[in-house]
């Protein structure tokens, strides 16, 4: 919740006095030679970009990712320092985000150990003697988080999000998204080459002689094949009316009536209660799979799944295999991250909210919070006189638009009471074992909210993770405290250079509640009309204008985004660009404006903070998944696209008619 003004003010002041002079941006990252108005991007932080090559084991590189990896670091130290105390008390965070962590850290024993860890999940699916025994298996898999061929996890009511039902959702691809198996052109055909020889592989690592391995490689493939037919693509994926399937329990039989869906839920103590269907056609296809595809060949099926989610946990063999595809591949990264840098992924993605209460403690403090709640409330009060201005939406729409924005709920930083993680075992004897044991743990959490009103305590990423979202459904907007640390947001930077940053960020998550997807959610979170007829309509024919700019787009000859999929990501950034700057000028109301710095009047400094925060350098290889199945453009485009529609960024940089950054007045675009 958002504290009182006075409290803010004090705080606020106390910080300002500590810190002394304020910093702006960082001048030595611009391209000097460079032209603001011609490529911004380039511009604002080219010189940074040479200075800095993409390390060998990252996709891409900026002070944004520069700063993700330095808050890996801080969780390192703290993981040190936890893994270093062996008396911690059995089950409390120290004990099992150390002992994890300590577990990953032991190369020579997970070396050591090589395919043993998995081999009794591999034997467990080679022992299924009939169907029954592999609804029992999928069951075993679904427990720990093997979530094939399709998945079951917790999630409001799409319809009534005051609680909480079973989502049933397409899966069990290898492979990032549908179009990998059945597209035409030349990267496709690559890909699925290189696919089965890392199938192909995997097996033989686990044991298996290499004919047969190629052969289950084969069979892994046509099965998945089947799947992503059945499944729907990445751009049906945005629109959540086509996975708006209410079903009563006693009709999931109708749709898959080889499962055994009773047994199956009670298994997993969930009620028998209506829940979605996301894809029925993926889970008819599911059906067909269960009636007619041999043993053997399901069996291959879930060993290869096994293996690929085991891959990271066992021996360097496995690793490195799982890294030549999955990362050298499909990303361009020519080295494996260092051990520490993926231990400490690992466990913060397992056990992210007791290593996150450390996290806290030591790297977000009260003023930065304070700081953050301040910004926040400017730029939904933005957002508010936005909504009040614009010309193309009637009354009627107008206060449904500003009822809804009325019921957004920040979440800043870390959860108010933090999972207690009771029951999970942890010990320092395998990686494996933990990973096992702590998924175990993770997928019951979810699924005891089946049943229940929505608990809106709960969080969706972990306090130390950088990165932020907005769920529709709760109509909020979360920050955790990773990603609250610069250069993104400081507390001894400027307003110019914070609302620039981070205060794009929180327009941007602001204006997902607003984009093709978020504004079929109403004030309450449901999935229902707001809207009239004649402004639904206006609306649809602004993100038309950004679909129509990002085709543009492209990354190499006969390769550019799809502008549908980025759509939502694309009217985010460019009304976050727009709200955060209005709510920047806002803030200085009364106070006068900031200095220049550096030659730089504060509204340059906004734009530039905003440039050097998202103007990553990409390897082409990760370029083109994005194209493929990322909703959030290149970098490049992230940062030039929503700029050249603006007049306040041309204005602030004296950019002229003509020019690159300054889109033609009849194609300009303007949503929010």
């Amino acid at each position: 919740m958002i504290r009182s003004s006075l409290s803010i003010a004090l705080l606020l002041a106390a910080t300002t006095a500590s810190a002394g002079a304020l910093h702006g941006i960082d001048p030595d990252d611009i391209n000097r030679n460079g032209n603001a108005c011609t490529d911004f991007f380039d511009y604002a932080n080219g010189a940074w970009r040479q200075q800095n090559p993409i390390p060998d084991y990252m996709d891409r590189w900026s002070r944004r990712w520069q700063s993700g990896e330095v808050n890996k670091e801080h969780v390192r130290d703290i993981l040190n320092e936890l893994s270093a105390k062996t008396d911690w008390p059995k089950g409390s965070a120290g004990q099992l985000a150390g002992d994890f962590y300590a577990a990953c850290m032991d190369e020579s024993r997970v070396d050591a150990l090589g395919s043993k860890p998995v081999q009794p999940w591999l034997a467990e699916v080679d022992a299924i003697k009939d169907r029954a025994g592999l609804l029992r298996m999928i069951g075993k898999l679904h427990d720990v988080g093997v979530m094939v061929p399709f998945a079951v996890f917790a999630s409001e009511d799409l319809h009534e999000p005051s609680r909480t039902i079973a989502n049933i959702y397409a899966g069990g691809l290898g492979m990032p998204d549908r179009d990998y198996y059945l597209k035409t052109e030349p990267r496709f055909v690559e890909a699925r080459a290189k696919y089965l020889e890392h199938v192909a592989r995997m097996f033989e690592l686990a044991g298996t002689g290499p004919d047969q391995a190629k052969q289950n490689a084969q069979t892994v493939f046509a099965f998945e094949k089947r799947l992503a037919e059945a499944s729907l693509d990445n751009v049906q994926l945005r629109d959540p009316k086509l996975q708006d399937h209410p079903t009563a329990f006693a009709d999931l039989p109708k749709l898959a009536p080889s499962f055994d869906w009773a047994r199956y839920f009670d298994a997993a103590h969930m009620p028998h209660d209506a829940l979605n269907v996301t894809q029925p056609g993926f889970l008819q296809q599911v059906d067909k799979e269960l009636a007619t595809t041999p043993l053997p060949q399901w069996k291959a099926y879930l060993k290869w799944q096994v293996l690929n989610a085991a891959a990271d946990s066992l021996s360097k063999p496995f690793v490195e295999e799982n890294f030549a595809f999955n990362g050298k591949f499909l990303t361009g990264a020519t080295e494996i991250k260092p051990r520490w840098k993926r231990c400490a992924e690992l466990t913060d993605n397992q056990l992210g909210e007791a290593l996150g209460q450390k996290y806290v403690e030591k790297y977000f403090p009260p003023e930065a919070k304070a700081r953050m709640q301040e910004m926040v409330k400017n730029i939904l009060l933005a957002m508010d006189d936005t909504i009040r201005g614009l010309d193309w939406m009637d009354e009627a729409t107008k206060k449904k638009a500003l009822e809804k924005r009325a019921t957004f709920f920040p979440k800043l930083g870390y959860p108010d009471k933090f999972k207690d993680y009771k029951g999970v075992v942890v010990t320092r004897d395998s990686a494996w074992d933990n990973v096992v044991s702590a998924s175990r743990w993770n997928v019951a959490d979810n699924r005891s909210q089946v049943g229940k009103p929505t608990d809106r305590s709960r969080w969706g990423m972990t306090p130390p993770t950088s990165n932020a979202y907005y769920n529709p459904l709760q109509n909020e907007i979360v920050f955790p405290a990773g990603i609250l640390q610069p250069p993104a947001f400081d507390v001894n930077a400027t307003d110019a250079v914070n609302y620039g940053a981070i205060g794009v960020v929180i327009g941007h998550e602001i204006s997902h509640g607003f984009d093709d997807q978020g504004a079929q959610f109403d004030a309450q979170g449901r999935l229902a009309n707001w809207w009239t007829p004649a402004d639904n309509k206006q609306f649809q024919a602004k993100g038309q204008c950004v679909v129509n700019q990002f085709e543009g787009y492209f990354i190499e000859p006969g390769v550019h985004h799809n502008g549908k999929l980025v759509l939502g990501e694309s009217i985010g950034d460019l009304a976050g660009a727009k709200i955060a700057y209005r709510a920047y000028l806002k803030s200085r109301e009364g106070k006068g404006p900031e200095p220049t710095l550096n030659g730089f009047t504060p509204e340059q400094q906004f734009f530039i903070a905003w440039g050097q925060w998202r103007g990553d350098e990409t390897r082409m290889e990760t370029q083109r998944t994005m194209i493929q199945g990322d909703p959030h453009p290149i970098a490049k485009y992230r940062v030039n696209g929503p700029l050249s529609n603006l007049p306040a960024f041309q204005e602030a940089f004296q950019c002229k008619a003509g020019d690159p950054m300054v889109r033609p007045q009849a194609d300009r675009c303007e949503v929010w």
